[in-house]
């Protein structure tokens, strides 16, 4: 029991520019307006094996999620930089993967998120029938905003 949503935004800076932000887990509470706080747990640059906990308000609630870097690769000039954190919360496998693609005239930048139930049982396949479109609706409202507040950061730089 999958859900995925699929989202772009082009920046109008460098694809150096947009990793600088996206990799910067201590300043993102100052940077996404929808996280109200970061507490790090690990030491050291960003990349794979850096962990946070990422508390943002959700309809009301605030929630506090363990989350970590399970891949990151840094743009070059040869290649396009990706991304991909992930967090463990409520029975679920929540997984985002950034790409940045420099086309010239700044970076297309791409979001994935999905969230996958791991032992569904019948309750939860009736809870994500009833209500998965909703949760997935105010997730996508979410990145949305987080694209667009990268984004300000990024040109900003």
């Amino acid at each position: 029991m999958d859900h995925k949503t699929t989202l772009s935004q082009h920046v109008n800076a460098s694809p150096d520019e947009v990793w600088a932000v996206i990799s910067d887990i201590p300043g993102s509470a100052a940077t996404l307006s929808g996280v109200d706080s970061i507490q790090m747990l690990s030491e050291g640059a960003y990349g794979e094996g850096t962990r946070w906990k990422e508390t943002r308000t959700m309809m009301g609630r605030a929630e506090t999620v363990e989350m970590w870097v399970s891949q990151a690769e840094p743009p070059s000039p040869t290649r396009a930089g990706s991304t991909t954190v992930k967090a463990l919360q409520g029975g679920a496998d929540y997984t985002t993967r950034f790409m940045l693609a420099g086309d010239g005239g700044g970076t297309d930048l791409t979001l994935t998120f999905g969230a996958q139930v791991l032992k569904p049982t019948l309750m939860s396949k009736i809870m994500m029938a009833l209500f998965g479109k909703i949760g997935m609706s105010i997730t996508r409202k979410a990145l949305v905003k987080d694209l667009a507040d990268i984004a300000a950061k990024a040109e900003s730089l």
